[in-house]
């Protein structure tokens, strides 16, 4: 099978930092779906793990961690998937990911495609989506029925993937959405996604947020840098109320300075059910049939902003490039072979 893999770990500008290869199909056991990868979507995590270090691999490392293809073969443990069934997942970072041709993902992280959507629109959407839905409905405990209607969330880092997912998630759980933005094009991204308000992160956030009459807010979910952010976290957030955050800090972060609020902090890792096989690893490939239920009814919608074509190393150098830029827009994503 047709493969983008890494030996070295280089800066992207080198063209072994990726590249082609021709690797044996794998072959499904237990709870294995055998996918036919047919669209793949660049996240951080990937540029994260691709940048250089002295680590060599022994044998070709294939990342990627967003997928939508057709299943082709099971393993026999296998319940509910069978062959011909399209897909969408976020896969397991422990594993081999979805830059191939053909990917083995344990069933219980899988979700069927949206019917509505092509392959590229779906692979946008499945680790964004389910970081956000962690964050928000497990992490911050916000009821996604309404149960906290009326009540104010800031979204740091809000243009970007998991941000521009949550922005939607919120809005359908009745929260009143304070998303941050720089760009006049991350804005309008941001305000066409349901944000009602709009800050810059570049500036200072109290004043901004004071203009607008939030003193402080309810929930903070941080989808940027942690350090920058945690001072004015901490500041903002209100008497009991929750911060959730995804990149890890850098340096030591002051608890303490949460204390007289009786304020919680939580970390969100879309990784840990499957890195760890938690009981509870069906609840990924649930979020995602809840998730192509409310894309189908169009009550959340795609956030691919760009598709290259077709999947190959040049292609995913430049994606993994752009992704290093820090100037994305909502997602991108390759699809098909060639």
């Amino acid at each position: 099978m047709k493969a983008v893999a890494l030996t070295h770990y280089l800066p992207i500008s080198d063209p072994q930092s990726l590249f082609d290869v021709e690797l044996p199909t794998p072959l499904p056991t237990a709870h294995d779906l055998l996918v036919r990868i047919e669209a793949i979507s660049v996240n951080p995590v990937d540029a994260k793990i691709r940048a250089p270090k002295p680590q060599i691999e022994a044998t070709p490392h294939i990342l990627g961690w967003d997928a939508a293809g057709v299943v082709e073969a099971t393993g026999p443990d296998v319940t509910r998937f069978r062959p011909g069934d399209e897909v969408y997942f976020a896969g397991d970072i422990t594993r081999p990911g979805s830059n191939s041709e053909y990917q083995l993902v344990d069933e219980r992280i899988v979700g069927y495609k949206p019917h509505t959507l092509s392959f590229a629109e779906a692979a946008a959407l499945p680790l964004t989506t389910i970081t956000a839905w962690e964050a928000l409905f497990e992490r911050l405990n916000i009821d996604r029925f309404g149960a906290n209607h009326g009540q104010s969330l800031l979204i740091i880092g809000g243009a970007g993937g998991v941000g521009s997912i949550a922005i939607q998630l919120a809005r359908l759980a009745g929260l009143v959405v304070i998303a941050t933005a720089s760009r006049p094009e991350t804005q309008a991204w941001v305000s066409s996604l349901g944000a009602h308000h709009v800050v810059d992160h570049r500036q200072h956030l109290p004043t901004q947020l004071g203009a607008l009459n939030f003193a402080c807010v309810h929930y903070i979910a941080n989808f940027s840098n942690t350090d920058i952010y945690w001072n004015v976290m901490a500041e903002l957030i209100r008497p009991q109320g929750k911060i959730v955050g995804i990149v890890e800090n850098n340096a030591p972060l002051e608890l303490g300075q949460l204390k007289s609020k009786s304020a919680s902090f939580t970390w969100e890792f879309m990784f840990t059910r499957a890195m760890y096989r938690t009981p509870d690893m069906l609840a990924q490939g649930q979020i995602l049939a809840e998730a192509a239920v409310l894309i189908d009814a169009k009550k959340l919608r795609t956030t691919l902003s760009e598709t290259l074509t077709p999947i190959n190393a040049a292609n995913l150098r430049q994606a993994h490039a752009r992704i290093e830029s820090g100037h994305t827009i909502g997602k991108l994503v390759l699809a098909g072979w060639g």
